[in-house]
């Protein structure tokens, strides 16, 4: 998936083998859905060696829940882009949620797993502490523009500061750039990793839409390093130290 992981378990015990079971996992979705690895079941499909009622059943899968959100996001996310099926905008955020998921079924009550910022948390970092998650700055490289605070909570953050100019607006078949970033908060990584990809693409739109009823709370990012936010996202998920920081 072109990104490192990393994984944090809040529970007493050895989850060397649980750990194990989720680091497996995704493996096997970068084996099946990467549009780098030519062998991927997405990239065959692509090159139309593979038929979809051949595909792992997880593409199917997948592919149902990005028509979702294509819906949801008034074609704003999709997985059909000028390049041929890309569902990789969806797909970090349900691999990761799955491998909470794998925790959870291990017995797992608090931990978290973050792929490349996009981060899927359970239950609290220690006892009576909730997790606390730095947003980058995409102006400033390896710097924390602010941070959310929540228990059970899940942020995705889609711009230009990993992997550069890389989001793809599906009504111009080039690539979005109205925004720096925009980061999205709520309970389910599959949701926001979908979400933070549509907003970014709406651009000066984006503010609007999460506004409008969609259920989430975001921070977005302008190109001159202005920020806006959300009506609820401070008093949702930001720590009161934080509260009020707006450039």
């Amino acid at each position: 998936m072109g990104t490192v992981f990393s994984i944090a378990v809040r529970d007493g015990g050895d989850w060397t083998r649980a750990i194990a079971d989720v680091v497996a996992w995704l493996h096997r979705v970068d084996a099946i859905f990467s549009t780098y690895q030519p062998g991927s079941d997405v990239s065959r499909l692509r090159r139309g060696e593979l038929a979809l009622e051949d595909a792992d059943p997880l593409v199917p899968a997948v592919l149902d829940l990005c028509e979702r959100y294509e819906g949801e996001t008034g074609g704003a996310f999709t997985a059909h882009l000028p390049g041929g099926l890309d569902p990789t905008g969806l797909v970090k955020g349900w691999a990761i949620e799955w491998a909470s998921d794998i925790l959870r079924e291990r017995g797992s009550a608090n931990h978290a797993v973050n792929g490349g910022g996009d981060v899927q948390t359970a239950g609290e970092s220690a006892p009576g502490r909730p997790w606390r998650i730095g947003i980058s700055d995409p102006h400033r490289p390896g710097t924390v523009l602010t941070a959310v605070s929540g228990r059970g909570i899940a942020v995705a953050t889609s711009g230009v500061a990993e992997r550069g100019a890389h989001i793809v607006d599906p009504s111009t078949g080039t690539s979005a750039e109205g925004l720096a970033s925009v980061t999205v908060v709520g309970r389910s990584l599959t949701v926001v990793d979908a979400y933070a990809t549509a907003a970014f693409v709406k651009g000066e739109g984006a503010l609007a839409w999460l506004e409008s009823g969609v259920g989430h709370e975001g921070l977005i990012v302008s190109h001159d390093g202005s920020t806006r936010r959300t009506s609820g996202f401070a008093s949702r998920y930001e720590p009161e130290s934080k509260r009020g920081d707006s450039a």
